[in-house]
């Protein structure tokens, strides 16, 4: 087998399992749902809650971008911010391999000028943060859904090591001085390492900082905690215009189930999972099925109609193509810094 034929192989051997685990969830919701039901459900909603809806999903992103700024700490403008964002999303929603995280660091950093792995260690604090969070709701409200002791396990397994995850981001922060210092005596005689490996770390261990000065680390965490506050006011609406008597903790229940659930591998824009997830956890709650996947895919539906459109005239403006960012992230993943 060619070199050509093993690269090949091995890209597609990491994006088949997603690929695999979205299509068993769009064949379960296949069989489960009546569609009739599913399209009699989706024609009944009114305008006068979708748009409430979108705007809310739209100031969550907005909070978002403001929590990565922060993380950044303001070494990019608000509009980089929310226009990478949304660019990173559009390229998760059309390729696999949740590449839209590495276009974000590609994209930020040729633009800004700003290290790429400065911009990487940022992305994996917000990343730290949404697992928290996610985790804490589903602990939250748990008690109120059913009492099973092992769901109740998972997520305190699953906030515990998001907790630790973020400690030991802190411990590196403060000790980044003593960790710089000790990293330059490595490989003192080794010139690769000195002038490629060493800046690297050096930029990763600097994106840390934030979480060293406790006020960008109180507004960081402000941010996307209005950006996930918003987010929930979008989904509840959504369930109330499907008439379902919900009370606003079905509503942190469903979003802390979905937003684990994508996190595992899918296919772009977790295309089944995202609906299975919300599916799986509004049945619980008592919401038909054909009620539950219509509010799943009108979600989803303003998800990625939203940052598509925002992502795609952001790509537009900074002359980019989405071929073109897609063969960049495939050939290097990583900018190198000068």
């Amino acid at each position: 087998m060619t070199t050509a034929l093993r690269a090949k192989a091995g890209e597609v051997g990491r994006w088949l399992p997603g690929l695999a685990l979205s299509l068993a969830a769009i064949f379960l919701l296949v069989r489960l749902a009546d569609w009739s039901e599913v399209g009699g459900a989706l024609a009944a909603v009114e305008i006068t809650w979708l748009v409430p809806a979108i705007f809310c999903y739209l100031a969550g992103v907005f909070f978002r971008s403001l929590t990565w700024r922060t993380l950044l700490l303001n070494r990019a403008s608000l509009s980089q911010a929310f226009f990478k964002l949304n660019e990173g999303y559009l390229i998760n929603n059309l390729f696999p391999l949740r590449l839209g995280e590495l276009g974000r660091v590609l994209l930020l950093s040729q633009k800004s000028g700003l290290s790429a792995f400065f911009v990487l260690s940022t992305i994996v604090i917000e990343r730290a943060y949404d697992l928290a969070i996610a985790a804490l709701l589903l602990l939250a409200t748990l008690p109120l859904v059913l009492n099973v002791g092992s769901s109740q396990a998972i997520a305190c397994g699953i906030a515990g090591a998001a907790g630790l995850g973020i400690i030991l981001m802190f411990q590196l922060a403060r000790s980044r001085e003593r960790i710089q210092s000790r990293l330059r005596r490595m490989g003192v005689t080794n010139q690769f390492y000195q002038r490629r490996v060493l800046p690297w770390l050096d930029s990763l261990l600097a994106g840390l900082e934030v979480l060293t000065r406790v006020d960008r680390f109180v507004l960081s965490l402000g941010f996307i905690l209005l950006s996930w506050f918003f987010g929930a006011i979008e989904i509840h609406l959504l369930i109330l215009s499907f008439g379902a008597p919900a009370p606003f903790w079905w509503t942190g229940f469903a979003l802390g189930v979905v937003s684990l659930g994508i996190a595992v591998p899918s296919a772009p824009a977790s295309l089944g999972v995202y609906e299975a997830a919300m599916v799986g956890a509004l049945t619980v709650l008592g919401v038909s099925t054909a009620q539950a996947l219509a509010i799943a895919i009108l979600a989803h539906l303003i998800h990625i109609t939203s940052t598509g459109l925002i992502g795609g005239i952001a790509l537009f403006r900074d002359g980019q193509t989405l071929t073109g960012v897609y063969r960049r992230l495939r050939a290097v993943r990583l900018p190198r810094d000068p």
